[in-house]
């Protein structure tokens, strides 16, 4: 069975792209081979205004609001080290990734970034949890909504000011599973990914995942910032006029560590990897298809399967006809909802979440 060294001449030595507006998508190619984690040198980059340079030693996180019981509390990088430590592994996924899928597979047009479906990354992250953040500054019994706050330059678009990064969280998800993360992977975050620390929020859109934060709103009443009214919402036929309702989960998805239109030799067995993962629950199982869909095959699952994080997964391959094929992986997780075949459309191109139709060439 031919393996990952048999195929380093058709793999580029490059492991992410990075597009002229300074975004950076890891290549699924890279993955293959290296571990359940993604290097913090392979994992994407997303910002809307650059990465921010800031000195840990007078950085501070700032929580404020009527929500708190006895007025602002601040925490420096040393006080948060001081408290309890929590590590999860968990993905972080920009909303819009897939997004050049809309057009590529269901010819439609699409607003942002073309992503292709290396905006996303696992990563095993430490830090304190957000409650314990809240309940060490007063949160009030009856806070509603949070509204964290990066320290990044203000976002102009189209002549308007936007100001930093900013998107409500509901008290009930930050007081469930969201981390203030200060080290990624066993080391403290790059300035790309949030240095010197972030939030990380589970299973949401990528921009709830807060980089370089500096304050945290808590209220009494509801939050609004352009991010969740303007941005990221559903816009376009069979959508209110206003979006729909922010979003929160992503949906299942897969994909293949193999770049598009690498090529296999015939009549050699192949083993296709892969991964898939879902913003509902762990992956109960993954199927592939060699043929554009004629027929599928149950893959086998290779370590855990947890919620949180994706699931990786084999199939032997050997072509029995020399041309063009087409890969497909369609994963099923624990709630039972299975990926289909085509994605809801949406003017802004977000949550792709349709079986990916990935080309090959057997030669």
């Amino acid at each position: 069975m031919l393996r990952e060294d048999s195929f380093r001449e058709q793999q580029t030595r490059d492991t992410v792209r990075r597009s002229p507006d300074g975004q950076v998508e890891m290549r699924w190619e890279s993955l293959r081979g290296t571990g359940h984690h993604t290097p913090a040198e392979r994992f994407f980059v997303r910002s809307h205004s650059g990465v921010p340079r800031i000195d840990p030693r007078t950085w501070s996180l700032r929580l404020h609001g009527d929500g708190l019981r006895a007025g602002p509390v601040e925490f420096g990088l040393e006080d948060l080290r001081g408290l309890p430590a929590h590590s999860m592994t968990a993905f972080i996924e920009c909303a819009g990734n897939g997004r050049s899928l809309y057009t590529i597979q269901q010819n439609q047009r699409v607003e942002g970034t073309p992503w292709g479906l290396g905006a996303i990354g696992v990563a095993h992250w430490t830090g304190v949890p957000l409650a314990v953040v809240l309940e060490r500054a007063g949160i009030r019994p009856d806070a509603v909504d949070l509204l964290p706050r990066g320290l990044d330059r203000p976002y102009v678009r189209d002549g308007v000011d936007h100001g930093s990064v900013r998107r409500p969280l509901p008290v009930t998800k930050a007081m469930k599973d969201v981390l203030v993360a200060y080290e990624m992977n066993g080391h403290p975050l790059r300035p790309e990914h949030g240095f010197p620390a972030r939030l990380v929020v589970p299973d949401w859109v990528g921009v709830a995942s807060t980089k370089w934060i500096g304050d945290i709103e808590v209220s009494t009443e509801p939050l609004h910032s352009p991010w969740s009214t303007d941005f990221y919402r559903l816009f376009g036929l069979g959508h209110p006029a206003e979006g729909s309702a922010p979003l929160t989960t992503v949906p299942v998805q897969s994909a293949f560590e193999l770049s598009a239109g690498a090529q296999i030799p015939l009549g050699c067995e192949y083993l296709l990897t892969g991964r898939s993962w879902s913003g509902s629950g762990a992956i109960r199982s993954v199927e592939v298809s060699t043929d554009g869909g004629g027929h599928w095959l149950p893959a086998r699952m290779v370590g855990p399967r947890l919620p949180h994080t994706w699931a990786q997964w084999e199939l032997p391959w050997r072509p029995e006809r020399r041309g063009p094929a087409e890969l497909m992986a369609r994963a099923t997780d624990e709630t039972g909802v299975t990926q289909s075949l085509g994605a809801p459309y949406n003017t802004k191109g977000y949550l792709f979440g349709a079986v990916v139709r990935h080309p090959v060439k057997v030669v």
